[in-house]
């Protein structure tokens, strides 16, 4: 185990790391409210595998030539994620069918693009693992300037339209009939989305950023008694978890990734455990 401290006398080294987990987390944190409430976690699951893909097959382009126009991989799964969101998004006030079948195939293109072309990369599989997985240490300074200018800019796109989002989100025909331009929030919410689960991706891995847009929201929804509430509290949490889940594998040794996975999940199993408690308790007195 390492001695806390040294955590703290070595900002510099691990500050990159730690901002993006918080950013992260915060972005991910106030989205995921959204996609739990809409029933949108396969949405987040295949936007995650097709950031993935978009860090590989950017990889994979650099070795086959290192023009102007092959992006970096934090750039290569923005415009991929983009890309695959907006064609979803496009057809997903269609049916839930049609919605759920296209999620799954952009789930299992993404899979499979990235098992296909990462074998064909230079680097080692572990490294490939790591880049996928959140299993390194270190953000390079460009994926913390796309972090924190992506996580800025989704957060002040929710920030400024939340009435519009909240109005979709529980009653999408009466938002209608309101004229809230139901198509344009859906489609609204599905590219943020896309952004910060692909700003995500390269910086600390497919694995914690599916947590982090899911298990923070689900606990700040059982807590909070209002929308703003919840959207405000899932941020916190979020941030929360992204940086005691950096801290923890400091002091243990193990992934990040896994580390910050790990908290999220503990975070959602103690909200559950202290409604059951309080639930109980108020059970007896009456």
């Amino acid at each position: 185990m390492n001695d806390a401290s040294l955590f703290f006398d070595s900002w510099e080294l691990f500050e990159p790391g730690v901002l993006a987990g918080v950013i992260v987390g915060a972005t991910l944190g106030l989205l995921g409210v959204y996609v739990v409430l809409r029933r949108l976690v396969f949405l987040s699951a295949a936007v995650g595998q097709t950031a993935s893909f978009g860090v590989v097959l950017a990889l994979y382009l650099a070795t086959l030539s290192s023009a102007w126009w092959v992006p970096s991989p934090a750039v290569g799964a923005v415009l991929v994620t983009f890309a695959g969101t907006l064609f979803v998004a496009r057809r997903t006030r269609r049916s839930e069918v049609v919605r759920d079948g296209l999620l799954g195939g952009m789930f299992l293109l993404g899979a499979a693009g990235t098992v296909l072309l990462g074998s064909h990369l230079p680097q080692e599989m572990h490294e490939i693992e790591a880049l996928l997985h959140g299993v390194g240490v270190s953000v390079e300074p460009s994926d913390l300037t796309l972090v924190a200018a992506l996580g800025g800019f989704v957060l002040f796109v929710h920030a400024l339209g939340w009435r519009a989002f909240a109005a979709v989100a529980f009653d999408p025909i009466g938002a209608q009939v309101r004229r809230v331009p139901v198509r344009v929030v859906d489609i609204a919410l599905a590219l943020t989305l896309a952004l910060a689960i692909a700003a995500g991706i390269r910086a600390l891995g497919a694995l914690p950023v599916f947590a982090l847009s899911i298990l923070p929201s689900l606990a700040a929804i059982r807590l909070a008694r209002t929308l703003p509430g919840a959207l405000v509290l899932g941020a916190l949490l979020g941030a929360a978890t992204g940086f005691i889940g950096y801290f923890v594998a400091f002091l243990f040794d193990l992934p990040v990734g896994a580390s910050q996975t790990a908290v999220a999940i503990l975070v959602a199993l103690l909200v559950e455990l202290g409604r059951a408690v309080v639930g109980l308790a108020r059970g007896r007195e009456g």
